[in-house]
């Protein structure tokens, strides 16, 4: 017998003897090929021989996992949501607040933290460069910036979409007060209160804090977990009735997790603009990608000036300092004019930081080891919960950020899970937050972000015991 042959027998003893479960991931090559003092190529002729036999699977940049049959596939997918055919008055900020004030206080186990691990941000080197800059401005006093915003860090943005290979114009960037304030101004820059505004479903809280802050409505439209919004429903949705914008999250969508494909993008972006509806995109998780290339916005597929593009530095670099920016298209002007009006200036020396840190560090390099990190703890979580988990769990598949949606058996009520976890000092995201009506009663969020412990295992542990109890 071949060594490679030896491998994959071993491997494949220890599947049916129950040392590696269906799902479960394996040990990476270079793992198995430290461990076992053999070549990466003989690991992977013996991962490709497994392959070929199909008790194992590659799923890219999260490794090689035991191959479930068909059956058991399907049993584990998230289904596609179903579209809410009227809209609905959105109130959930109630929710939303107690939920976070109950995460951001004591020492809870913060599953259901909607931020990510702070101790992955170089914080204390941009806070130095901050301090530097206050030391050697002084004597005048650092004003803050009227918009559109301090003219280093624009370039720096402008730069850093450019060797992402989707030059934008600097001219049309608006720095705001991060991604939330972005998103507030390009929606009132589109719409009136009283409007219907589509979103996906289930779709980030944040989407639906800014339509009911306004006075409008949403309406929500089915959501594929692998692919994004449902665009024969949309368009559906479209020809009945007057859609005055679309929000949306293509990229690494919370809660899912997906990656829309960009082929769906363009169609989306097309459809939107044959009925003239503006999209808002926003994509704060663009640069946690887990796979080779970095994902494409729905911005690169505007013709038209319609999509109005919101990102920020919140969730990949520090979230100390809340920087975000809008890059509107035709509604450039009105979105300047509003951040204005609503809040005059955005903060200097946070601009100045960032764009000190974006010009001389390794943004890049940092951003490497992030998604690193936050591909091999998805990996960890969904597994973790899949096996402790009670039977009927369904998970999603993250292809970046760092949040997993989990669907639990019908019968559990995910606000009485939370509070059950807050007993245990857990905290989770009740699927409640993410729809306007009680379509996610038996869902929930879970962030990956923090560092994988002992602790961490503990509290998954711990929550799925909670899970079968509250099925009782």
């Amino acid at each position: 017998m071949k060594l490679y042959e030896r491998l994959a027998k071993d491997i494949e003893d220890q599947i049916s003897q129950g040392v590696f479960r269906r799902g479960e991931r394996i040990p990476s090559v270079r793992q198995t090929s430290q461990h076992r003092q053999i070549s990466i190529t003989t690991v992977l002729h013996a991962y490709l021989l497994l392959e070929s036999k199909g008790l194992i699977e590659s799923r890219p940049q999260s490794g090689y996992f035991v191959r479930l049959p068909a059956s058991a596939a399907r049993e584990n997918e998230l289904r596609t949501s179903k579209p809410i055919a009227v809209s609905a008055q959105v109130d959930v900020s109630r929710l939303v607040l107690s939920t976070l004030r109950s995460i951001g206080s004591g020492e809870a186990v913060p599953l259901g933290s909607p931020y990510p691990d702070p101790k992955l941000f170089p914080s204390d080197k941009i806070s130095r460069y901050g301090s530097a800059i206050v030391r050697r401005k002084s004597q005048w006093g650092v004003a803050d910036e009227l918009p559109p915003g301090n003219p280093e860090l624009i370039r720096q943005i402008a730069r850093r979409y450019l060797e992402n290979g989707e030059p934008v114009d600097p001219n049309e960037i608006v720095v705001t007060v991060g991604a939330t304030e972005a998103i507030n101004l390009c929606l009132q820059a589109v719409a009136k209160p009283g409007d219907t505004v589509a979103v996906e479903s289930p779709t980030y809280y944040a989407m639906l804090h800014a339509i009911e802050r306004m006075g409008m409505r949403a309406i929500e439209v089915a959501t594929n977990p692998g692919e994004g919004i449902d665009l024969g429903a949309l368009a559906a949705i479209l020809a009945k009735q007057r859609i005055a914008a679309c929000m949306v999250m293509p990229n690494f969508q919370n809660p899912l997790g997906f990656q829309m494909p960009d082929e769906n993008k363009r169609e989306l972006v097309e459809l939107l603009a044959r009925h003239g509806v503006p999209v808002i995109e926003s994509d704060v998780y663009n640069e946690l990608y887990f796979g080779e290339a970095h994902p494409r916005s729905l911005k690169s597929f505007d013709t038209e000036g319609l999509v109005l593009h919101c990102a920020s530095f919140s969730k990949s670099l520090t979230s100390a300092y809340r920087i975000g920016w809008a890059i509107a298209g035709r509604f450039h002007e009105q979105v300047e004019k509003l951040k204005f009006l609503n809040t005059l200036t955005t903060p200097s020396i946070p601009q100045l930081a960032i764009a000190e840190y974006l010009k001389n560090d390794g943004y890049e390099h940092h951003l490497r080891r992030v998604r690193k990190v936050f591909a091999q703890q998805a990996s960890l979580m969904t597994a973790t919960v899949k096996r402790f988990f009670p039977e009927g769990t369904r998970t999603s598949h993250p292809m970046g950020g760092y949040v997993l949606w989990v669907e639990l058996p019908p019968s559990v009520d995910s606000m009485r899970l939370y509070q059950l976890a807050l007993d245990n000092g857990i905290t989770v995201g009740p699927g409640y937050m993410f729809s306007a009506t009680d379509s996610y009663r038996n869902f929930i969020r879970l962030n990956y972000s923090y560092t994988w412990s002992p602790g961490i295992e503990a509290a998954l542990i711990t929550l799925g015991k909670l899970v079968a109890a509250c099925m009782r």
